[in-house]
């Protein structure tokens, strides 16, 4: 195969790819937070649903919930699969896993800070909100970098999952071009790729955590 045939078709499948990292990150990092206030609410129904929730899906593969969510709307509904819900289906089901990772995280970093910030919050009158986003945010911000970057540096590896319902994404069109033209080139090429962007991530990551070192 021509190189740079091979290229541009490695190039397809690295939008995917890229698609599927950004838009899970997009999405996952807000319902993250929004289970986090889940697992901590005074409200044991609403505390153990999300707690059961994050179970679940840490407690399982993700191929597996891949697979349930692709074939759920089919096997209960009898609702045809089309090539686009196959595509929303990752998206889905890489959201709802990765909110469960960040929402543990989240948590973590909300209650290492002192009690003492919540009092001293209260005595300068402000709300339970403004204490929230004004004060312990930031701060948890600061401390849950190193754990997040660690889970979007596992994000970029976790897209080659897709391949499980057909996604044609870097890996899946790499794997296809190598087992044609019986030779790893292509392989090695997606290997460099996830390598070069890994190391991207972790650098910008690193970047950001240095800008919020003020608050330490």
């Amino acid at each position: 195969m021509d190189f740079t045939l091979m290229l541009t078709q490695l190039a397809e499948g690295m939008v995917v790819t890229l698609e599927i990292f950004f838009l899970t990150l997009i999405f996952s990092l807000p319902l993250g937070l929004v289970a986090t206030f889940g697992r901590m609410s005074s409200n044991g129904l609403i505390r153990n649903i999300t707690k059961l929730y994050i179970s679940v899906m840490r407690g399982t593969p993700l191929m597996l919930q891949l697979f349930v969510v692709f074939y759920a709307p089919f096997y209960l509904f009898k609702i045809p699969l089309s090539s686009e819900w196959r595509f929303i289906a990752c998206i889905v089901a890489f959201v709802i896993n990765y909110a469960a990772y960040f929402a543990e995280i989240f948590r973590a970093g909300i209650e290492s800070i002192p009690k003492g910030q919540y009092e001293a919050a209260h005595v300068l009158g402000y709300s339970k909100g403004q204490t929230f986003f004004k004060i312990i945010l930031p701060q948890m911000v600061k401390r849950v970098l190193p754990p997040v970057t660690n889970e979007m540096i596992t994000l970029v590896k976790d897209t080659s999952l897709a391949f499980s319902i057909n996604i044609m994404e870097m890996f899946t069109t790499a794997k296809e071009i190598a087992s044609g033209q019986k030779n790893i080139m292509a392989l090695v090429a997606a290997g460099v790729f996830y390598f070069v962007f890994n190391f991207l991530v972790a650098a910008v990551m690193e970047r950001v955590e240095k800008k919020l070192a003020y608050y330490r």
